[in-house]
């Protein structure tokens, strides 16, 4: 397989992509590019999710945590159905009735300024970090099968994906990658299911024969009983039912799509939909890695981490129409990580910092200019990030700034929580102080769980932890309501 063959079928993707951002950002203005003027079909939204949910390090890692995790991670995902559900009774209904384009504003309205900001903060720092990170690992895949082999320097790889998103995002936002997602979505889901195919003929076994060796096989194993294990099942449910509360339900990325909708029963049928498709679509990415592993096996194939088995079966053992498949794949995951955060962040930045909704002394003309400014400084921003990420190369820096990343979401759950569930008032200006320190002390604990708790190792459920430190803050330093 080429670089000339993978190159080309990228920028065929790609023309398909501007296609339908010709389409649909026409007589686009900053409504469509915030809220997609709040005509986004449901099913559409709920369908599109599903590659937004799924970036492309999911694409790719996912599969090969089968080796190390069996099917373990398919409890979380059992825990983020009970999440969405939260999301769609809880939080959207409250979105919905506040009208809000920037979810953040409700802790402007609940708390006051210094937690509001505090919020759209920590939002903008994690969504920065994680979309760069994300977006370092797919283009530092195709550096390495097409531009080093043209001897292309890393930047100007860099330079060109991003200039792509820019390009697809600055006019549409949200009207255009409700549309594009679609489409990164079927691609995305229809390499899994061809890579699935291709294994299945390769080694001259059945669909219905490989499923009956994954059903009883190690691989398959779901529960962890043992508590003291990361992976212990009521840990993984709870961590994956708050993980979708904080990550969906708290992430401006992913709401600004439902809040897209015409009204908050289509929101709430897009998020019942799209949670229900999410689970199949999560199996079949671990039915993959089960019958990559069965592949390897069979033929003594040895990888040098469970991330490139995937990539490695794909590209050097299946052929190159597999191979063409899985990049086409790769790029359909890759795409909505980036665009959604772009767009997200520009959001935010215009709601919660500059205020753009609420300057009635601003031109719709005038609001624009300010709105792609910020666009473009966003995708600048990226493009540093994705440099000094590429100047590291070293993949023990970058999951350990993919968990600094996560941290930043467990002062916005201690937040929202702090906000429903109570009517104490804050003393607003220790906000920030509260939210920096609630992630500073998870990290000590973490680092030093095992010493600390007897061998206990924290996973996903560091996130509640945080959470609640962040709550038993706000609590402290707070006053009862008085009443009239």
């Amino acid at each position: 397989m080429t670089p000339i063959l993978i190159l080309s079928i990228f920028i065929a993707y790609t023309l398909v992509l501007f296609a339908v951002t010709w389409i649909t950002a026409r007589k686009a203005d900053n409504q469509s590019f915030f809220i997609g003027n709040k005509v986004s079909p449901w099913f559409v939204v709920a369908y599109g999710m599903i590659g937004a949910s799924l970036s492309g390090v999911t694409f790719m890692s996912l599969p090969g945590w089968v080796k190390e995790t069996q099917f373990s991670y398919m409890v979380v995902v059992f825990g983020y159905l009970f999440g969405y559900f939260v999301i769609a009774t809880v939080l959207m209904p409250l979105y919905y009735k506040l009208k809000l384009t920037s979810i953040y504003s409700y802790l402007d309205q609940r708390f006051g300024f210094w937690s509001y900001k505090t919020g759209a903060g920590f939002f903008i720092i994690s969504r920065t970090l994680g979309a760069s990170l994300r977006m370092y690992l797919v283009i530092s895949v195709l550096q390495i099968f097409v531009f080093d082999a043209w001897n292309v320097p890393f930047w100007i790889n860099v330079l060109i994906f991003i200039i792509l998103i820019i390009l697809y995002t600055l006019k549409g936002g949200i009207r255009t990658i409700i549309w594009t997602d679609t489409l990164q979505t079927t691609f995305m889901l229809l390499a899994v299911i061809l890579s699935v195919i291709y294994i299945s003929k390769d080694l001259d076994i059945s669909l219905r024969d490989l499923f009956t060796q994954v059903k009883n096989s190690s691989a398959s194993k779901m529960f962890i009983t043992d508590w003291t294990n990361e992976r212990f099942f009521l840990k993984q449910f709870f961590s994956g039912m708050f993980i979708t509360i904080t990550m969906t339900g708290l992430d401006q990325e992913m709401m600004q799509k439902n809040l897209s909708c015409r009204n908050i029963k289509e929101a709430q049928k897009n998020m019942f939909t799209f949670s229900g498709i999410l689970v199949f679509v999560n199996l079949l990415f671990l039915f993959l890695g089960a019958i990559l592993l069965i592949y390897v096996q069979a033929r003594g194939i040895s990888v040098a981490s469970s991330d490139e088995m995937f990539p490695t079966v794909a590209v050097r053992y299946l052929g190159p129409v597999a191979g063409l498949v899985f990049f086409i794949g790769l790029i359909s995951a890759a795409f909505p990580s980036a665009d959604g955060a772009l767009t997200s962040l520009t959001t935010s930045i215009s709601i919660d910092f500059l205020g753009l909704d609420n300057r009635k002394n601003l031109t719709e003309k005038a609001k624009t200019r300010i709105r792609y400014i910020v666009h473009l400084s966003i995708a600048f921003i990226f493009f540093i990030a994705v440099l000094i990420f590429g100047m590291l190369d070293d993949k023990a820096v970058i999951d350990k700034l993919f968990t600094i990343a996560g941290y930043t979401y467990g002062p916005l759950l201690g937040l929202y929580s702090f906000g429903l569930f109570t009517k104490r008032i804050v003393k607003d200006k220790l906000t920030p102080y509260i939210a920096v320190f609630s992630p500073v002390a998870c990290y000590l604990l973490s680092s030093n769980s095992e010493v600390l708790f007897n061998g206990y190792k924290f996973g996903f459920e560091l996130l509640l932890v945080n959470g609640l430190i962040t709550f038993i803050g706000l609590f402290i330093f707070s006053s009862k309501r008085e009443t009239v």
